[in-house]
């Protein structure tokens, strides 16, 4: 049988619940992670209060700023159904 995945907006939820987990673990503020990112403040801002959403590139950019395997949170992201 085949499973149901959660509507778009659910999983585009929780992506950005798991970036904002991810920052605040790394003791980033929106300040330093836009700064690592060379973008504005509201870049981070806009995308933790689900206003925009991040593309590939933009992920894989977070990912290394932040300091996380973007494999693993993918992983993560994944299992989440």
């Amino acid at each position: 049988m085949t499973q149901l995945l959660p509507a778009p907006q659910e999983r585009y939820d929780y992506l950005k619940n798991l970036l904002i987990e991810a920052r605040e673990k790394a003791r980033l503020t929106q300040v330093e992670l836009a700064s690592r990112l060379h973008r504005p403040q509201s870049f981070v801002s806009k995308i933790e209060r689900g206003l925009r959403r991040v593309d590939v590139i933009e992920f894989l950019e977070i990912a290394k700023a932040i300091g996380f395997s973007p494999t693993k949170f993918l992983e993560k992201l994944i299992r989440n159904k």
